[in-house]
């Protein structure tokens, strides 16, 4: 494809604490004017409304990440589905996760879009101990009545589905690293965020990584507030881009 003038990333936590090293990354290879549009957040379901703590966030297929893209002009586009099995651990059964990214699909073909997908950590889930599993549910989603050995089960079922899905789509498929991962068996830990993210955006891509650009900061990034979201029920709007710089580029948040 042409050097993407847009990025679209679609992800759950994993993308929301690696977003900084997502977009310094993307800036670095392909442009300091890169458009980047991201619907993320911990959490994140792609089909329903999510709450994490005090705060709630509409589903990524009911966010306005598409009303903005349906009237935004046609440029090069490469865009990443990950994170997908937060649903799981939502009781969303398999069939209709899978429905969904296909859905996801559609919508970002629409744009043109060069579309990557990321498999499951399905090692590290496979490592996961009662007790382990225990604790990771009872921080992560309370609400979960799974026992192990049925978010497994589902795991891998959804991890097998989006294999077959990438494959029936033609969409370029990230196979996600075991040594990425410790004892937490779903986030990336931090010293490999730039190896994995790298990996993940380019995709066998090598373009020269241009280092000489001012990265955008952390902090700044993750407290910047999307477009909609409910704290303490109280439903926010927040205009976008929620973050420019002087090179020209725009992070617009959902």
């Amino acid at each position: 494809m042409d050097k993407p003038a847009r990025l679209i990333a679609l992800g759950a936590s994993n993308l929301t604490r690696g977003f900084a090293t997502v977009v310094n990354t993307a800036r670095s290879a392909w442009s300091e004017r890169l458009q980047i549009i991201a619907a993320l957040g911990h959490g994140r379901s792609y089909g329903i409304k999510s709450r994490i703590l005090f705060r709630s966030l509409p589903g990524i297929l009911e966010s306005g990440l598409w009303r903005h893209l349906s009237s935004s002009p046609a440029v090069p586009t490469r865009a990443l589905i990950t994170d997908v099995g937060n649903d799981v651990l939502y009781h969303v059964p398999v069939p209709t996760i899978l429905d969904w990214i296909r859905e996801v699909v559609a919508r970002l073909r629409a744009t043109g879009a060069e579309i990557v997908l990321t498999d499951l950590p399905i090692d590290s889930i496979r490592r996961l101990t009662p007790s382990g599993f225990a604790v990771f549910r009872s921080l992560l989603v309370p609400s979960c009545r799974l026992s192990l050995g049925e978010a497994r089960e589902r795991a891998e079922a959804l991890d097998e589905g989006l294999v077959s899905l990438a494959g029936d789509q033609g969409l370029g498929l990230v196979r996600l690293r075991p040594e990425w991962y410790g004892l937490d068996p779903i986030h990336v830990r931090p010293r490999f965020w730039a190896a994995a993210w790298r990996e993940i955006l380019l995709n066998g891509l090598s373009p020269s990584l241009d280092a000489t650009g001012k990265g955008l900061g952390g902090l700044r990034l993750y407290l910047a507030a999307p477009e909609r979201r409910w704290l303490f029920g109280v439903e926010q709007r927040h205009p976008q881009p929620a973050v420019s710089t002087e090179g020209g580029c725009e992070v617009w948040l959902f």
